[in-house]
């Protein structure tokens, strides 16, 4: 009805900037502001087979209630994992415990919306796939062992995976933290 040609189409199926764009145009709607995305932050993310959420008063920074995501995030490095060096997740947590940590329902968000993660989350500037951690959920596994989800980009797709609080933690494995103040 409104004149589109198939080839139309496919024009714009090949170009992810106008995508992005006709993206945008869509979300503004009528109301001339675009559609705000809010996460509700204290709903159960997705809980991996074999393990539970574990409540933890350790994260008093975490991000709680109706989060209105603006898919900008903060990527938080310790300086214990800069220069090559490696750090436990267990002190990385410590560290992280007033910061404004992303619980995994962001992590959820975006892997439903995957249109949405911004392209420089794939790769740090040295080229290594980054593993973007969301400290904001705990999980304890059956041993007894806690674990924080991720984000990873295996070249075609984003993908979830998780890492053992006792591993190490290299410069390519930020944590993901709110990026503004609302």
């Amino acid at each position: 009805k409104a004149g589109f040609l198939e080839g139309d189409f496919r024009a714009l199926a090949q170009d992810e900037e106008k995508l992005r764009q006709v993206l945008a145009f869509l979300r503004v709607g009528g109301s001339g502001s675009a559609q705000q995305n809010i996460i509700d932050c204290d709903a159960v993310p997705v809980i991996p087979n074999g393990l539970r959420i574990e409540e933890s008063d350790q994260l008093s920074g975490r991000v709680r209630g109706q989060f209105v995501f603006d898919n900008k995030i903060k990527l938080y490095l310790s300086r214990n994992q800069q220069d090559g060096q490696i750090m436990k997740g267990t002190e990385l947590i410590k560290e992280l415990a007033n910061e404004p940590v992303l619980p995994a329902n962001v992590l959820d968000y975006w892997l439903k919306n995957p249109h949405l993660i911004p392209d420089e989350l794939k790769k740090d500037a040295n080229g290594c796939t980054l593993h973007i951690f969301f400290f904001g959920t705990i999980y304890r596994g059956s041993r007894g062992r806690l674990y924080v989800r991720c984000l990873c980009w295996d070249g075609v797709r984003w993908y979830l995976h998780y890492r053992w609080l006792g591993d190490g933690w290299h410069d390519n494995s930020p944590a993901a933290l709110r990026a503004s103040s609302t």
